[in-house]
């Protein structure tokens, strides 16, 4: 499904972090962002045509989103890529903003500050978007997910103790949401898509692509494992239905 570069393409990209990308997953084609591209029928059978290949076949598919991406990344590196393209985007979609989040981890003030510096980017990327999208295209912001379950328990995955760590999360998707409205953007509900399928399924830490409970959706403690790719996946498409694309 991936286009040539090197001339004028419209597309379907995706960008951020590794909510979006295949590693974790079990490989190349299986995250989330790649089961909206393309679905995987073995896998996924109910899944079945309900992918942009069926509903828009002329889109290609560039995965611009990074392991450990944060918005300075998004907007440093991913975003000058798509702007120095010929590409003309029919559907984007960003997950962004926990991995900056992490990066203050336990100090509450500090998290807060970089939840600002968050929305703050998340506004200019998607300025920057709208400027090379096709018209009428989808703009996609994703929440971010708490592998916690809303119980604020990190110790419970080795993590140290943060009892404020669940509020500033409503803090940072709350940003998230506000900004995407600002925008024109619409919202995928990946936070509320994933509670109770972390610490209340399992172990969010175990390593596993594929582990056999199909209701556990983490690997490596923050990673969307292949069950957590495919809720991805069915939050963008919720998103997309939102926006009138068709089912």
């Amino acid at each position: 499904m991936t286009s040539s570069l090197g001339e004028a393409a419209k597309l379907y990209v995706a960008l951020g972090d590794s909510i979006s990308i295949d590693v974790y997953a079990g490989g190349p084609g299986r995250g989330g962002a790649s089961l909206l591209a393309r679905n995987r029928d073995d896998d996924f059978p109910d899944w079945r045509g309900r992918d942009l290949a069926t509903t828009h076949p002329e889109l290609g598919f560039w995965l611009l989103a990074s392991d450990g991406g944060t918005t300075a990344s998004l907007l440093d590196v991913q975003l000058p890529r798509l702007e120095s393209s010929a590409v003309v985007p029919g559907v984007v979609t960003l997950t962004v903003g926990g991995n900056d989040v992490l990066g203050a981890y336990g100090d509450t003030r500090r998290a807060l500050e970089v939840v600002g510096v968050v929305g703050a980017r998340v506004g200019q990327a998607l300025d920057r978007l709208h400027a090379v999208v096709a018209p009428g295209a989808a703009v996609v912001v994703g929440t971010v997910y708490d592998p916690s379950d809303g119980t604020g328990e990190a110790w419970r995955v080795g993590l140290a103790p943060w009892p404020d760590v669940v509020g500033v999360l409503a803090e940072l998707n709350a940003t998230l949401r506000a900004v995407a409205g600002e925008h024109g953007a619409v919202v995928a509900d990946i936070h509320g898509r994933f509670l109770g399928h972390g610490v209340r399924a399992g172990n969010p830490g175990q390593a596993e692509a594929r582990p056999g409970d199909r209701g556990l959706w983490y690997c490596q403690i923050i990673e969307p494992n292949a069950w957590g790719a495919d809720a991805v996946r069915g939050t963008f498409w919720s998103a997309l239905q939102e926006h009138g694309e068709p089912a």
